[in-house]
């Protein structure tokens, strides 16, 4: 009976590379616990990406981040990061032949997203206060 050789260093990499995740998958408690930190350490930052989606910046980025980290040890996250990556290539890709007209159309209403946010969290009240202004449209709905 022979041994598989290591996928990974059939593929070159240094097989001291993982040997720290060897060593916690073959203690049983150890990778149960190292699996369960994964994955609310990927649920965590993809949570936060699909927050961050509608707003400027890196939503899009974190989404994949948490993803990718939930994709270490989840073959079911794997599945779902390919799938996810090739849905926003296609939809990059027409959103980018598109005109100015849907560009501006959707740059106005990152900006209402990002405005409503804003009122709903209380910003414009609470800066309204710094300067004066008392304004009862400007405060939050949640107040």
């Amino acid at each position: 009976m022979s041994i598989d050789p290591d996928p990974r260093a059939a593929r070159g990499e240094p097989e001291h590379k993982y040997a720290w995740r060897r060593r916690i998958a073959e203690r049983r408690g150890m990778e149960l616990g190292y699996r369960i930190l994964v994955a609310l350490v990927g649920l965590a930052v993809l949570a936060l990406g699909i927050v961050a989606i509608p707003y400027p910046g890196p939503g899009w980025a974190i989404v994949f981040a948490g993803l990718g980290i939930l994709a270490s040890e989840f073959a079911w996250a794997k599945r779902v990061l390919a799938w996810l990556r090739e849905r926003y290539r296609h939809f990059m890709t027409w959103f980018s032949a598109r005109g100015p007209l849907v560009r501006a159309l959707a740059a106005l209403g990152t900006f209402l997203i990002v405005v409503a946010t804003l009122w709903v969290l209380g910003t414009f009240s609470l800066v309204g206060g710094w300067i004066g202004v008392e304004w009862p449209w400007l405060r939050s709905p949640l107040n």
